[in-house]
């Protein structure tokens, strides 16, 4: 039986509902600078059997689930981990639904369907967070926020050892589970939203950066890869044409030589691939072939359509950058797929005003 990890911010009688009903799982909570009006709360559900570990400061989310689970690696040696959130969104049911869907492996993700009564920023927030996920990662998920996740013990050391204080620490646990090739495994839940999430303690501006921040670090990188060997093909252009006195030669040379460290770097840096070298390389040629006749040709269409030449190559330029960085997540680079189905979608939901 796992045990549950509930990290909790000035909890209310929520959190001691929802450990009542979680019996006989051994539950960790970790009160995270609660204030004193949460005191009484944390008293009973102590009595209630469950571990109460404090943090004399509010540290954040990720700091918490890290106390958390070092306490459990500690206290229960071999025992896996539920995370749940005690702000009522997560019923014992889902708690036992994500349970019994740990496998050694992989992570088990309690996923909401957004259905019913659901505030617009938890909509419109969630689908963009899933949306940045796929294409930092290639990795689709249902939900990428979930505070509802099965973690196996053999997982946890790794867990752990994930930088992110607050909010972010999750996203960036399911960004080290994709590049470890670790399966994402989505089980159904409930969507719930009690008075519209009022008793969140997510900042929208604040928080919603820290999340997005990792998230976009990929594209941030092919970027700056780009600009750098944009740069070396330029420079080689010169250093080559110099020395062989042949310009068409030393750029067919110097595309050849920007071309392999683009492959190299991205696929090591920006994508950290697995698999075949030779079979993503053979794409990547492809896809560079592919990507420099279309822009020639966009390039003189455009010209001869009446476009100045300067503005309607900066255009094709994003526009193909934008294309070859959802070809190579996608394709190029694609992860390995999990070969575990992912929990059929069971009708059930609840939601609440």
């Amino acid at each position: 039986m796992a045990v549950v990890l509930i990290c909790a911010l000035d909890p209310d009688e929520r959190l001691e509902l929802l450990v009542e009903a979680l019996a006989p799982r051994h539950v960790v909570v970790v009160d995270d600078g609660s204030g004193s009006d949460s005191a009484g709360v944390l008293a009973r559900v102590r009595r209630r059997g469950a571990t109460v570990l404090a943090h004399e400061r509010n540290r954040g989310k990720g700091a918490a689930l890290r106390t958390g689970i070092a306490h459990v690696r500690a206290a229960h040696p071999g025992a896996d981990i539920v995370t749940a959130d005690c702000d009522g969104q997560h019923r014992s049911q889902d708690v036992a639904a994500v349970e019994a869907a740990i496998v050694p492996g992989a992570i088990a993700l309690g996923e909401r369907r957004f259905t019913g009564a659901v505030p617009v920023r938890s909509r419109v927030g969630n689908s963009v967070a899933r949306s940045l996920f796929a294409l930092a990662s290639g990795v689709r998920v249902g939900d990428a926020q979930t505070g509802l996740r099965g973690l196996p013990s053999d997982a946890l050391p790794w867990i752990a050892a994930v930088p992110g204080d607050r909010f972010d620490h999750e996203q960036r646990v399911l960004l080290e589970a994709s590049r470890r090739r670790v399966p994402l495994r989505g089980v159904p839940i409930a969507t719930i939203y009690l008075a519209g999430n009022a008793s969140s303690h997510f900042r929208p501006l604040v928080d919603s950066a820290r999340v997005v921040a990792p998230l976009l670090a990929p594209i941030g990188r092919f970027l700056a890869l780009g600009a750098a060997c944009f740069a070396l093909d330029a420079l080689l252009v010169v250093a080559l044409s110099a020395v062989l006195g042949v310009a068409g030669i030393a750029a067919v040379l110097a595309r050849a030589a920007s071309g392999a460290v683009h492959f190299a770097a991205g696929r090591r840096w920006v994508f950290v691939a697995t698999g075949g070298v030779r079979a993503q390389a053979r794409r990547y040629a492809l896809l560079a072939a592919g990507t420099i006749a279309v822009g020639a040709t966009a390039l003189q269409l455009a010209v001869a359509a009446g476009a100045a030449l300067l503005p309607a190559k900066v255009g094709i330029d994003l526009a193909l950058a934008a294309a070859t960085y959802l070809a190579q997540r996608f394709g190029v680079f694609a992860p390995v797929q999990d070969p575990t189905p992912t929990t059929e979608p069971h009708p059930q939901r609840l939601e609440h005003q």
